[in-house]
């Protein structure tokens, strides 16, 4: 494990790491503990809130350290985690992938849907490590640039848009009598639709996309992916924990 580094003064990605790492540690706990309060049908779906919320606290301790030892105040790109970063968003965007499916299980989900919006998030996320890796590489990779690759990273969200809004997962929320499922999958797919927009807005300031045109680019790049992460992360969870505290 790193060696904990001090953050240092004015450091606003070092504190926002830290503040992450609290904020999604104290959630783990509050679902693991809340699981024993909700029926059995929801259990599993509050679990794996929890491994979301968990898996990112871990992450983020690391992600923490890297910066802090890394980051001398001038060369923010070499400071930045990237590759800790695409590990947590591997493990845990296919976790909240499944909470479509847990979601919606009952009204009659297939495991194909889940397999569909899992596939989605790996087009998007690897598509997405390509085009961050060629910036930090200063050179093109398969002979895309890092625009290129946003553009296929944005065909894999698009296409979980698609089965929440239009798909399989949509005509089962809209069949479902449970208003409660209702409510809580127009939430999540908010979530998706809004919230993680915040991370293509975020790649899109990486050096030769429409919003390059600022200083330190790195250091708000991780500042946009750590708020980000925390708001997305936990609010999937309390939706989840909502719909299990009302429903039967």
């Amino acid at each position: 494990m790193l060696a904990a580094s001090a953050i240092k003064p004015g450091d606003l990605v070092g504190f926002t790491f830290f503040v992450g790492t609290l904020a999604m540690f104290a959630a783990s706990v509050f679902f693991y503990f809340e699981r024993q309060t909700v029926s059995d049908k929801w259990k599993t779906a509050l679990l794996i809130s929890a491994l979301i919320t968990t898996i990112a606290a871990v992450n983020y301790l690391y992600m923490r350290d890297f910066w802090c030892a890394n980051f001398n105040g001038t060369n923010a790109a070499a400071a930045s985690p990237i590759e800790l970063r695409y590990i947590d968003w591997f493990l845990t965007v296919p976790l909240m992938c499944a909470e479509f499916y847990l979601l919606l299980k009952l009204a009659g989900a297939s495991i194909n849907m889940l397999w569909r919006l899992i596939g989605y998030a790996i087009l998007m996320l690897g598509a997405g490590y390509i085009g961050e890796l060629s910036v930090k590489l200063g050179h093109p990779i398969r002979g895309f640039s890092n625009f290129g690759w946003g553009v296929i990273a944005t065909i894999g969200w698009a296409g979980i848009v698609y089965e929440i809004f239009f798909g399989e997962a949509k005509q089962l929320a809209d069949g479902s009598s449970d208003a409660n499922i209702r409510r809580a999958f127009n939430l999540l797919r908010g979530f998706v639709l809004i919230g993680w927009a915040i991370y293509p807005i975020g790649y899109m300031t990486l050096p030769g996309n429409v919003l390059s045109n600022s200083t330190e680019l790195a250091s708000k790049l991780n500042v946009i992916y750590n708020v980000g992460d925390a708001i997305n992360k936990i609010g999937f969870g309390l939706i989840i924990w909502g719909l299990a505290k009302r429903g039967k």
